[in-house]
């Protein structure tokens, strides 16, 4: 076998890696570019899919248009209150604190209607239900005092609405049927 020169060697080796590195840059760059295939796993969304539920939420607007109702109800009756919306799963759509509200208010008015919502029950029901069940007033994030109604869909809950502020709670649940009257119009 030939030996082969310094020159030689060091200019093989050379066009080795070259090619080595233009095959990787090669393939790196055919892979960025191609489009990603779908996942395997991907579930068709359609209603036939059994492991798939619909769910009805209220649009930002419709819980502003009940939350603004409530206030303007308590504006009539020269009450100062704040109003909560609450979707299905509880979370905040919109609170207003109406003029004069007092600082508790808000957070009252979101438990009330987190209550309302996770029952399927205006709270001033679900205060009743305190003297068989007390622990209940236990249960995280829930206030068992009237001023809170259910939003509800062919007879599900899809939302709660929560009024507080009112020197009762029979007048902050009054407050809180004004809004979901308003989305029936």
């Amino acid at each position: 076998m030939k030996k082969l020169s310094l020159r030689a060697r060091v200019l093989t080796g050379t066009v080795a890696v070259a090619a080595l590195g233009a095959g990787t840059f090669g393939a790196v760059s055919a892979s960025a570019s191609a489009p990603a295939a779908a996942p395997a796993a991907a579930v068709k969304a359609d209603t036939s899919n059994r492991n798939l539920q619909q769910s009805t939420h209220l649009t930002v607007a419709a819980a502003t248009k009940a939350a603004q109702a409530t206030l303007d109800a308590a504006k009539k009756e020269n009450q100062r209150v704040s109003v909560a919306v609450v979707d299905r799963n509880g979370n905040t759509i919109v609170t207003l604190r109406g003029d004069g509200a007092g600082p508790q208010s808000p957070e009252s008015a979101v438990k009330k209607a987190f209550t309302a919502v996770s029952w399927n029950a205006p709270t001033s029901e679900l205060a009743k239900r305190l003297e068989q069940a007390p622990n209940l007033k236990d249960i995280p994030g829930t206030l068992f005092l009237g001023g809170g109604a259910p939003v509800q869909a062919k007879g599900a809950p899809v939302a709660g609405i929560g009024v507080a502020g009112a020197p009762s709670g029979d007048l902050d649940e009054k407050f809180a049927q004004a809004g979901v009257a308003a989305l029936a119009r």
